[in-house]
Parts: C-alpha cells; sequence; structure tokens
C-alpha cells in the first residue's frame, strides 16, 4: 500500500508542477490553485507513505520520478531541447534512486 501511496504523491507532484506552468507565475486563479492543492496532496500522501516504506527510499523515488516525468513533460507540451546533458542528467537520477533502493532499509 506504500508504494501505491507514493505513486498517489508522484501524480500530485508532477500535476502541480505543470500547472504551475501554466499558471504563468501565478497570475492565472484556477492553475495557482491546482498548484497549491497539488502540493499539499503530495506532501500528505508522502507522509503518508512514510508510515510504512524508509524516508531514504520513499523521497528518493519521489523526487526522482517527480523529476524525471516533468523533464518528459516539458519536452512533450513545452517543446524543451533533449540534449544529451538532459538525458544524462535523468538516467544518473534514476540511477541514483535504483542504488538508493538496492541499498536496503539498513
Amino acid at each position: 500500500m506504500g508504494y501505491l501511496t507514493l505513486a498517489g504523491a508522484i501524480a500530485a507532484e508532477v500535476a502541480a508542477t505543470t500547472a504551475m506552468k501554466y499558471s504563468e507565475g501565478f497570475s492565472k486563479l484556477w492553475p495557482a490553485l491546482l498548484t497549491a492543492v497539488g502540493y499539499v496532496l503530495s506532501f500528505l500522501l508522502l507522509a503518508q507513505t512514510l508510515k510504512t516504506v524508509g524516508i531514504g527510499a520513499a523521497y528518493a523515488i519521489w523526487a526522482g520520478a517527480g523529476t524525471a516525468a516533468i523533464a518528459l513533460i516539458g519536452l512533450v507540451l513545452f517543446g524543451e531541447a533533449l540534449t544529451p546533458v538532459k538525458i544524462a542528467g535523468v538516467l544518473l537520477i534514476v540511477g541514483g534512486v535504483v542504488l538508493l533502493n538496492l541499498g536496503g532499509a539498513h
């Protein structure tokens, strides 16, 4: 159940970050409100996740998956360039998450 809650926290964070882009510096009401609600929901779900998943693994997955998803959304929705440096950055993030999880909860 912890990883399902974590997936919800990631989805809420990604939705909030995307809404923030659409808020145009918080000048548009509905995207700004979605940003605030999304981040509050994300932190609430992350807090619930920490009841059953180790903090190191949970935060690494939350931050890494969110970063990778936002990078992909930047490419698809906002036409951001895909460069070798961005690819390397995402691969390093994913690799770091994997290594933290392989380290176990000890």
